[in-house]
């Protein structure tokens, strides 16, 4: 039965027990039981329960924005892919394309019984134990070794052989984030372009200084400690990765890259990490770390400042839009001048990474 008011209009109850009928069996044939997990702008998960297994559907919340239609189909179709392998996700039971049964496109997946760390502008929380000790240490491997997993995954033999663009995927990264930069004034008439003088360095350097031979794989998008499920006991162990909209195929030492943004650097031990939402100090350093995914996955990480700067620089460009969505009423003024200093730290990071790795050489 669903007696929560905050699920009107995103489930009809008869019309979603004969699709779960039909499609999904093995989560029993009791009465339905659907409860609000969350909220958001671009999917809404709810709860279900019918005497088996407890699943989660997720689908566009009512005021939907643009292609999330085709959001929910990319991230069904990985989610599947993802069955037949170790990577650590949420099994997918099954994918409704069909707008009839609910007034948009959905899919069911299994439930997942863990935590998941909290991301704000005051940094990241951890539920205990994790919150301290070498348990939350800990979790920095799992974090790699879920990254890993997910590289060694052979995306043709699961059947994803064209759900991304992997040739020149590292030659259209520094135009695509430019262009999402300049396009803000558009967007947002209120908001006034900033001029960041790191930012043609940043560019520029990343042009030149591109690996050959880039890796290719399944890419998760936006990997973080907010975006996976960890035990609640310990030791540390990674259960599922979540939100799979931005998935892609591409080269997977930018997930990684992004990961390392948050984690010291060994020739810098004391020095905090521009922009980290972790107390670092608490962590591994990043050549730790990626020195455990090449362990894992065989893969070359010599040029890491290359994808930390890539990464450094993506997510600079694009959170530019909070600072834009502030100057137009969206977001509040403490907001934007949170995410504006944030932009300038990941250029001036990205730019002294830059300039300090040819010592490595």
């Amino acid at each position: 039965m669903v007696n929560d008011l905050r699920l009107t209009g995103l489930i009809d109850e008869a019309r979603l027990t004969a699709w779960l009928d039909a499609h999904v069996p093995e989560l029993g044939d009791g009465p339905l039981v659907a409860r609000l997990i969350s909220g958001g702008q671009s999917n809404v998960a709810i709860g279900i329960d019918r005497g088996g297994p407890h699943a989660v559907l997720r689908r566009p919340p009512e005021q939907a924005p643009p292609d999330s239609e085709g959001g929910m189909a990319r991230e069904a179709r990985i989610l599947k892919a993802l069955n037949q392998t170790d990577v650590p996700h949420p099994h997918l039971y099954g994918y409704c394309g069909d707008k009839d049964v609910l007034g948009a496109t959905f899919y069911v997946m299994a439930y997942i019984e863990g935590w998941s760390a909290t991301i704000t502008a005051d940094g990241a929380s951890f539920t205990p134990p994790f919150d301290e000790g070498p348990d939350q240490h800990y979790l920095a491997y799992e974090l790699v070794r879920g990254l890993a997993l997910l590289a060694n995954v052979d995306h043709q033999a699961v059947g994803l052989g064209d759900f991304g663009r992997p040739d020149g995927f590292l030659d259209r990264q520094v135009d695509r984030w430019l262009n999402r930069f300049e396009s803000y004034p558009m967007r947002y008439p209120k908001y006034e372009a900033r001029v960041i003088p790191e930012m043609d360095y940043v560019a520029q350097w990343l042009r030149e200084h591109q690996p050959k031979g880039a890796g290719v794989g399944i890419m998760h998008g936006d990997y973080a400690p907010s975006n996976v499920m960890f035990a609640h006991r310990p030791p540390a162990r990674l259960l599922s990765i979540l939100d799979w909209e931005l998935a892609t195929i591409g080269d997977p030492m930018l997930d990684l890259g992004g990961l390392l943004i948050n984690f010291r650097d060994e020739g810098r031990p004391n020095e905090v990490p521009q922009a980290s939402y972790l107390d670092a100090t608490l962590f591994p350093t990043r050549q730790q770390l990626a020195a455990y995914y090449a362990e894992l996955t065989g893969r070359d990480v010599s040029a890491l400042d290359y994808y930390i700067v890539l990464a450094m620089f993506r997510y600079a460009c694009l959170v530019e839009y909070k600072v834009a969505e502030a100057a137009m009423g969206i977001g509040t003024p403490e907001k934007g001048q949170w995410f504006a200093r944030t932009v300038l730290g990941l250029f001036a990071g990205a730019k002294e990474i830059a300039q300090q790795s040819a010592s490595r050489l």
